[in-house]
């Protein structure tokens, strides 16, 4: 297919790289425009300079960029570019009013509009095994569900716009509590003068075995936070998820914990650091 795909950040840049390996046509765009220089350069594929040019009769434009208000932006730009018919797949995390503000803005152009955001994290990207929760309709994401399969492990269809957006927005409230578990767990373990390595061996292999557990116990116990999913882009997803809470009723005591516990590692200078760092606010 002839792609465009904007934002090529930690994780754009990979999920883009699959897409011209795969045997696509890709043209990457992105707001440091050398950024994209660089990136078409390395992997043999094209950039231009704006989203415009970008979009020139693009058949399949994702886009995997900040926020509300970046979507808005790119995809305004984008659309009267596109090919007919063409379909643009929003990646980013966003609220689910964004995504159906975007859909019956393609579709009033002849375009579709599938909201997508993924989990799996930039190790996910790298490795081209992200799970997407999609929201639209169901025949336009088989259209183009191959072309997404690049850098996918799992694609799940969840209903109609906005039900993307909103099942990430449930995968979010379980990665916060699970986070925090684990953060009190390892704090517990140290102030009560256990051996950390030998708890994880202990406990990784019962019913407390998560992928947090697996991947971010070792390093929590020592402190070390410096990679993976920063705190200021999971504070953003909370904020996402509390709102929509605020108007579907939804009783969400330990996601606004965590959400302030979170505000708590930004003060201490956290605010790149990785979700783990919940450690951080607690002694030993």
């Amino acid at each position: 297919m002839k792609i465009a795909f904007a934002g090529l950040g930690v994780m754009g840049a990979p999920m883009a790289r699959h897409l011209v390996a795969a045997g696509h046509e890709v043209t990457g765009y992105n707001r440091t425009a050398a950024k994209a220089e660089t990136w078409a350069q390395a992997n043999g594929a094209a950039s231009a300079p704006t989203v415009a040019e970008a979009a020139l009769d693009a058949e399949l434009f994702i886009l995997c960029v900040g926020n509300d208000d970046d979507v808005r932006q790119v995809v305004s730009e984008a659309l009267p570019h596109l090919a007919q018919g063409a379909v643009i797949v929003d990646h980013t995390t966003t609220s689910a009013k964004v995504a159906r503000e975007m859909a019956a803005l393609a579709a009033e152009s002849g375009r579709f509009f599938i909201d997508a955001p993924v989990s799996g994290g930039q190790a996910g990207a790298e490795n081209g095994q992200l799970s997407v929760m999609a929201g639209g309709d169901a025949e336009t994401l088989a259209r183009i569900e191959a072309a997404l399969m690049a850098y996918s492990k799992a694609i799940k269809h969840m209903g109609p716009s906005g039900a993307g957006q909103l099942t990430k927005m449930v995968n979010q409230i379980a990665i916060a509590g699970v986070v925090q578990g684990l953060a009190e767990a390892v704090h517990f373990a140290k102030a009560a003068g256990l051996d950390t390595d030998a708890v994880y061996d202990a406990v990784s292999k019962g019913a407390a075995q998560s992928w947090q557990m697996d991947n971010r116990w070792k390093t929590a116990a020592k402190g070390e936070f410096d990679f993976g999913f920063a705190v200021d882009w999971m504070r953003k997803d909370l904020g996402l998820v509390l709102d929509e809470a605020a108007s579907n009723g939804a009783q969400l005591d330990m996601t606004a914990l965590v959400d302030g516990y979170y505000a708590e590692v930004q003060a201490l200078g956290g605010a790149r650091w990785d979700t783990s760092s919940l450690k951080a606010r607690l002694k030993p």
